[in-house]
């Protein structure tokens, strides 16, 4: 039965056209900040009243994310006397402020509400995948992958079919194993979905062979999900012996256009290119702010 759901999924409920658009934002208007950002940051009700505006704070960084300069290099307006508009300290501490309060992460469950409000959400088929940024500048939370043949550390994102990241990245250093990790990473996409309103059930969770174990289709089926993963042979001379995996080669495909077209995306904020930040929550901080750009393309058209 979950068969025959899979081959009328792939052949009744087509990936969708590519859009003649894929322009992702760097820069929010007043009234897309207004919608998509204000009421989810913390405004403070004592001591003086900022200079800026919080909506120019937010945009420098914006702008910070997607120029990959210092933040003493960051190019600040000047006023009419020549002088910079504001101090870049100000502007970073509004970053660690917002990042200490969980602005980010709620300006992201924003947007995934958007989207399923205006009907932009297709979650019959879901697509994970794990990617690795180098660390030049050092800092926490880092691995050295053989695999790669770099230190730094690893993500693992979801995306609907229409790639809409819809899930928080999990983290861990990149000398691990991405398999483990999808343990950790389905109750944040189980949270998302319960938060926003979205039903998972006989959703089709896409993954590469790297998560091909017992305990990783067990944890899927345990969701009411259904996984579509190839096998692993893991140098196997001959196939394993019992029933065969539910396994459709169609779904597989849209991978490439879906979870891959997000890490696409995600390289146009040069600043997530490599990790400057030492501290990881700084840097996943930012990661966040990339993937609710990707989701309000819809939004922000110029």
């Amino acid at each position: 039965m979950a068969q025959a759901f899979l081959v009328e999924l792939s052949v009744g409920a087509k990936m969708p056209e590519t859009q003649q658009w894929q322009w992702i934002p760097t820069h929010l208007t007043l009234e897309q900040f207004e919608e998509f950002v204000l009421p989810h940051l913390h405004i403070g009700s004592r001591g003086p009243q900022p200079k800026l505006s919080l909506h120019t704070i937010f945009n420098y960084i914006l702008k910070l994310l997607y120029l990959c300069c210092q933040w003493q290099e960051l190019p600040i307006e000047k006023t009419q006397a020549g002088r910079p508009e504001i101090h870049y300290t100000r502007i970073y501490r509004a970053f660690r402020r917002y990042e200490t309060q969980g602005c980010f992460d709620a300006i992201f469950a924003g947007s995934v509400l958007q989207l399923h409000q205006q009907e932009l959400l297709d979650i019959s088929v879901i697509h994970g995948d794990g990617t690795t940024t180098a660390a030049k500048k050092g800092g926490d939370q880092l691995g050295y992958s053989g695999h790669k043949h770099l230190k730094g550390d690893k993500v693992v994102a979801f995306c609907d079919r229409h790639s809409n990241v819809i899930a928080p990245f999990i983290s861990a250093p990149g000398n691990r194993n991405e398999s483990p990790l999808l343990k950790t990473a389905l109750p944040q996409v189980t949270r998302i979905a319960q938060q926003v309103g979205l039903n998972l059930s006989k959703t089709i969770v896409s993954l590469d062979g790297v998560y091909d174990s017992r305990a990783n289709r067990k944890a899927i089926f345990n969701r009411g999900m259904m996984p579509n993963i190839p096998e692993n042979l893991r140098n196997r001379k001959t196939p394993k012996r019992g029933r065969k995996p539910i396994f459709d080669p169609a779904i597989f495909q849209e991978r490439f256009r879906t979870i891959e077209r997000v890490f696409a995306w995600e390289d146009k904020f040069k600043r997530l290119l490599l990790r400057f930040e030492r501290i990881s929550g700084l840097h996943y901080a930012l990661k966040t702010l990339a993937y609710t750009m990707i989701n309000l393309r819809h939004f922000c058209q110029s």
